[in-house]
């Protein structure tokens, strides 16, 4: 299973790995810590040196209760930074935005992938996906970040929910003009979802993986591993691996991480088992 990006083309038969660079003042885990370019790049390079594939850039926090930022505050965070990093750097550019033109205008200057966590559906997003050229990843999330986590409740089956969602934002965008080959799908963990919907869906993972897109999971620091083990945001690092682990051991082709080097080792070791049986 190969999916090119920006002309790069990675092999998803094996596992891949998305590190996050949120340049955001109020993201839930590494907020203002890499608001300053040079900040920013020496994580990039330590990122890719521990084996990353792709670089996630991130200018509008999602976490739970986060406040919208303006289009030009977004712009202004971003394409810089994907300019720099393709400069400096031979690595997928991942743009975490749900905004048509920071689709536009970063897939002009080097972006690979554009990471919607809204699945294309602010307006004018679709367009801009198309006319971007890129392969998008599409998101289920119920609700929006300033309210997603207050009550969330699903009327049926939280796999067969998120399952449906999917498959109609895969074929919506491919009604769009986007090829079927150019779609990832992420179930969201932790937008507008329960602990137990969360453990429902890492269980189900399979079953989503069976729409035949790749999987991109992103469940790094977040309040379920939290729950799970009882740890704050900063010590949730071995959690957070083997939630990373047991992703891909469930159908997922990329895992989005804080923790690249550990979660790097981590796939090795499940990786060098997987080759002698």
């Amino acid at each position: 299973m190969e999916m090119t990006f920006a002309g790069r083309t990675l092999d998803l038969s094996r596992p891949r790995v998305m590190g996050i660079l949120n340049i955001t003042p109020d993201s839930f885990s590494d907020g203002g810590r890499f608001l300053g370019r040079d900040e920013a790049l020496r994580h990039v390079d330590e990122m890719i040196s521990a084996g990353a594939d792709f670089i996630d850039v991130g200018g509008e926090s999602t976490r739970p209760g986060a406040a919208a930022v303006s289009v030009q505050e977004e712009l202004d965070r971003v394409c810089p930074m994907v300019a720099a990093i393709r400069e400096r750097f031979d690595v997928v550019i991942s743009v975490d935005t749900s905004t048509p033109a920071v689709m536009l205008e970063s897939g002009k200057i080097g972006a690979g992938l554009i990471n919607d966590v809204r699945a294309l559906g602010r307006p004018g997003a679709l367009d801009a996906a198309h006319a971007a050229g890129l392969p998008v990843c599409l998101m289920h999330m119920q609700g929006e970040p300033d309210s997603m986590q207050k009550d969330p409740r699903y009327d049926s089956d939280v796999t067969r929910e998120v399952l449906d969602f999917l498959a109609r934002s895969a074929e919506r965008a491919y009604q769009a003009g986007i090829g079927k080959e150019n779609i990832l799908l992420d179930p969201g963990f932790g937008f507008g979802k329960t602990l137990k919907h969360n453990l429902q869906l890492m269980r189900d993972l399979p079953v989503l993986a069976n729409l035949g897109y790749p999987l991109l999971i992103g469940m790094s620091r977040k309040t379920m591993i939290g729950q799970i083990t009882g740890r704050e945001v900063g010590a949730r690092v071995a959690g957070s691996v083997a939630g990373a682990l047991l992703s891909v051991m469930r159908g997922a082709a990329i895992v989005r991480v804080h923790d690249v080097a550990e979660t790097i080792d981590a796939l090795k070791v499940w990786g060098a088992l997987r080759e002698i049986e």
